[in-house]
């Protein structure tokens, strides 16, 4: 049975859906709104409400995650010609703004994209399209796997989940200067609070960063620490898309599998790998490991 909400979520899909089509076109408030059918008068305080970011922002934000597609992909366009696409006047104000946004110069990402800050810019899009779209899980996506013990280096992040992005930054910053690379050495999370516990300062997870046994650990940081995710069977959940947040899959092995499956869980929380999908620019998937006895 379609509700209201499904109603109004699915006139917002089509503003999203008319962006993305007509990056080049005008996408000022009136047109906007009108695909809608919503007032222009409301639309833009209604487009925050829903998404969590302006009309313009998104649209600008859109506008350069092609760009940045358009320098990967090689196809010949000058940089002039991309900063034009996307709304600049000049390849300059396109340089200065791409490298605020994606912490490199649009002659440097076209050489080497570092993908890792581009996921991070790009993350409020990701969160737009996940805040309308319903995520459901069935028990035929879950598997019962044997995993390995696996050796990792770990910093950890303790207290306010408003303080997590300096620790990510952080821990991203080491990452490059161990030369571990997500390609080479995978991403871990392992979550011992809630998402959002009652008490801010209650949270507590850990960033990993898988290293082989006899790899020796770089210092370089005094939030780096040594430690290990045992080994052992885990209920294992893929996620795809919007992987930022995984709450809704942790609930779903909690909830629902979980007492139907009639396991019983291994003393070690929850945790997720997180990997990128065969091209980079397609973002990055998530496998959520539910440990059991």
């Amino acid at each position: 049975m379609t509700t209201a909400l499904d109603h109004y979520h699915a006139r917002m899909q089509r503003v999203l859906d008319h962006i993305d089509r007509h990056l080049d076109g005008d996408l000022d408030l009136d047109a906007v709104s009108s695909v809608a059918a919503f007032s222009k008068f409301h639309f833009h305080r209604q487009f925050k409400a829903t998404f969590g970011v302006s009309l313009h922002r998104y649209v600008q934000l859109a506008r350069m995650r092609r760009a940045s597609k358009q320098l990967a992909d090689g196809q010949g366009e000058s940089v002039t010609d991309i900063a034009m696409d996307a709304g600049y006047e000049t390849p300059d104000a396109f340089a200065r703004a791409f490298r605020q946004r994606f912490r490199q110069s649009p002659s440097s990402f076209r050489k080497s994209p570092d993908w890792e800050p581009w996921l991070q810019a790009c993350r409020p899009l990701n969160i737009a399209r996940s805040r309308i779209m319903q995520t459901t899980f069935t028990p035929d996506q879950v598997t019962i796997r044997e995993v390995a013990p696996t050796r990792v280096a770990i910093f950890e992040h303790r207290g306010d989940p408003g303080t997590f992005d300096a620790t990510l930054q952080r821990f991203i910053a080491w990452r490059k200067a161990a030369g571990l690379s997500p390609r080479t050495n995978p991403t871990f999370n392992i979550w011992y609070s809630e998402r959002r516990p009652a008490d801010p300062a209650d949270y507590s997870m850990d960033l990993c960063v898988g290293v082989a046994p006899d790899q020796p650990i770089y210092a370089g940081d005094e939030m780096v620490k040594a430690g290990e995710i045992p080994g052992g069977r885990c209920a294992v959940l893929r996620v795809t898309g919007d992987t930022h947040n995984l709450e809704p899959a942790a609930l779903f092995l909690y909830r629902e599998w979980l007492p139907a499956s009639g396991e019983e869980m291994r003393d070690f929380p929850i945790y997720c790998q997180r990997f990128f999908l065969d091209a980079p620019d397609q973002g990055t998937a998530a496998e959520l490991f539910l440990p059991l006895k």
